[in-house]
């Protein structure tokens, strides 16, 4: 009987004006070879996290993931990168610095990339030599801590909502692309997301956005590797069943409760995130910190389910005070 194999190989992603390599790790995880008579049959999941480098959370899932991962059990492959931006990693960032890619400072907006472009676009056109070979994508993102977990998937594309549905976070949230999209959507270049890009070319995907950044939460990694081992029965890589679970269906929009004038934000103490809430809904009051001054009193705009509200109290106006998902019959 085979007993699975597990190897790494260092990849260069690409080089800096210095000559200084950006390099990666990527794992291999080969199922147990007698578990399937046509090897050339069974599926192949890739998994990234760190593509902003701050959002460190998905890659300790990956870590523990890795540690209770059974080769003798597993069909098929997994292709696991636990680093897939360096750069922002290393300089805990979300996006990288304007020296180094000022076009593309943001990774997750040139999927499938370009190997002959920028820096970002270098990179990803890398990753995606490892992500064409794959049956389905797991994109490990984290959020802030005031976010309720979520799993993002194309809307319209079953496949994708299936693999959301095995992660199991209880919001699960659809996401309209290309041509179905608003102008919003096409002006922020989501079109570049890694999922839309991987869904473009028939490959199932999902944005997992776990919660919090630069700290690890061990309920949260917990949360992610209960998750991708799920996904991993979903696509019958692993005996067992994923269990039914009840989950809220939305629909994740562009438009945000914003701050209109800068100030000191209190949210209001009595909401939840999850709860769904009537348009018209108070969320909270922007303050003149020096005068006292109520400067904006936000509201929700639409019906739905709150999922963010933030706490970071000194806002601009422009920036994020909440988000509000619309609730979706099926």
């Amino acid at each position: 009987m085979g007993t699975g194999t597990h190897s790494t190989e260092e990849v260069v992603l690409a080089r800096l004006s210095s000559g200084v390599e950006l390099t990666t790790t990527i794992h291999t995880y080969q199922g147990n070879a007698d578990s399937s008579t046509d090897t050339d049959e069974t599926p192949t999941l890739y998994v990234q996290a760190a593509q902003h480098g701050r959002e460190i959370n998905g890659t300790a899932v990956l870590r523990r993931f890795h540690e209770r991962l059974s080769l003798e059990e597993l069909t098929g492959t997994i292709i696991a990168v636990p680093v897939a931006n360096p750069l922002t990693f290393d300089r805990v960032t979300y996006t990288a610095p304007e020296r180094f890619d000022s076009v593309n400072p943001n990774m997750n907006r040139v999927w499938p990339g370009n190997d002959e472009g920028t820096l970002h676009e270098r990179m990803a056109a890398r990753l995606w030599e490892e992500i064409s070979q794959a049956d389905a994508l797991v994109d490990l993102h984290t959020g802030s801590p005031d976010m309720w977990p979520h799993v993002v998937f194309r809307e319209g594309d079953t496949r994708s909502r299936g693999l959301a549905e095995a992660f199991g976070t209880e919001l699960l949230l659809s996401e309209e692309a290309n041509d179905d999209a608003d102008e919003e959507w096409h002006q922020r270049n989501f079109a570049g997301k890694l999922r839309v890009a991987a869904s473009e070319e028939g490959i199932p995907s999902i944005t997992p956005e776990l919660a919090y950044n630069k700290q690890i939460l061990e309920d949260v990694v917990e949360g992610g590797v209960d998750g991708l081992f799920d996904v991993l029965r979903h696509l019958g890589m692993l005996p067992g069943e994923v269990p039914e679970r009840d989950q809220i269906l939305a629909r994740n929009h562009l438009g945000q409760v914003s701050a209109t004038a800068s100030g000191l934000f209190r949210a209001n103490p009595g909401l939840e995130l999850g709860q769904e809430l009537p348009s018209g809904t108070p969320i909270g009051t922007v303050y003149d910190p020096a005068t006292y001054e109520p400067l904006h009193e936000a509201v929700t705009d639409r019906d739905g389910v709150l999922y963010t509200l933030t706490q970071e109290a000194t806002v601009l106006a422009g920036d994020k005070l909440a988000s509000v998902a619309l609730l979706r019959d099926e």
